[in-house]
């Protein structure tokens, strides 16, 4: 089932002197259970991409489908409300709020749709992120992976479809992104979610099911040929 769609997607800025292509058309599709990894330069509209998935921009062009609702032509208000719902971003930075714990983060979900706060089910997701002895913890008495963890949790707690990581381990050291991508991987394959993250690391692409290549505005498909030769080069060293 694609719980990710994009048909025809264009973006096109006007910067006042001339329009700017940053998204040509582009079909782009994620299926439940499936990891994907967008890699590129910066600019290369890899951010743009994300965000219209995620409804922080429209299409020029196009029909974005989430979970099979057409998300591209709704309101702001109902697409804030499927946002909500259906999907969990994580960012570089862990954005989360400086005077909450990490329970509370979680309690802020809850008070946002006027739902009980689920204590089993935050135990159990702390506990699979490996913070569950630190949910009354600040943020400032957590380390960069510790943070990134815990807004990965408040991400996950309400339970989206899609999950959507924009360069969610850039500020980590290589063993806490490791752990950042294997959660990820984790996530997407025990709860059938649909995952894409946006990372400049394609040492991490090899957590994925599936590499696109952004640049110039232009997704392309990444050969799996091409990903298994570079991982035998890997395992097997320079000759």
């Amino acid at each position: 089932m694609k719980l990710i769609d994009l048909k025809g997607i264009t973006k096109v800025f006007n910067d006042g002197r001339k329009e700017i292509e940053a998204l040509k058309k582009t079909d782009f599709s994620v299926e439940a259970g499936e990891f994907t990894a967008i890699i590129g330069p910066s600019g290369s509209g890899k951010s743009t991409l994300l965000t219209i998935i995620g409804g922080l921009q429209t299409p020029t062009e196009g029909e974005v489908f989430i979970n099979e609702d057409t998300f591209s032509e709704l309101t702001e208000k109902e697409r804030a409300k499927m946002r909500f719902k259906e999907i969990g971003f994580i960012l570089q930075a862990s954005n989360l709020i400086p005077f909450l714990t990490i329970k509370d983060q979680l309690k802020l979900v809850n008070k946002i749709e006027k739902s009980s706060f689920e204590s089993e089910r935050v135990t159990s997701l702390l506990s699979n992120l490996g913070i569950e002895d630190l949910m009354d913890k600040y943020p400032s008495d957590l380390s960069g992976g510790e943070r990134q963890r815990a807004a990965i949790a408040r991400a996950l707690y309400h339970g989206p479809s899609v999950i959507l990581a924009d360069e969610p381990t850039a500020s980590l050291d290589t063993e806490r992104a490791y752990e950042v991508v294997k959660i990820l991987s984790r996530e997407t394959k025990e709860n059938n979610k649909a995952t894409i993250m946006v990372t400049h690391d394609e040492r991490l692409t090899d957590f994925c099911d599936s590499v696109y290549v952004m640049k110039d505005g232009v997704l392309t498909k990444k050969d799996d040929s091409e990903r298994n030769k570079r991982d035998a080069y890997d395992i097997g060293g320079e000759e």
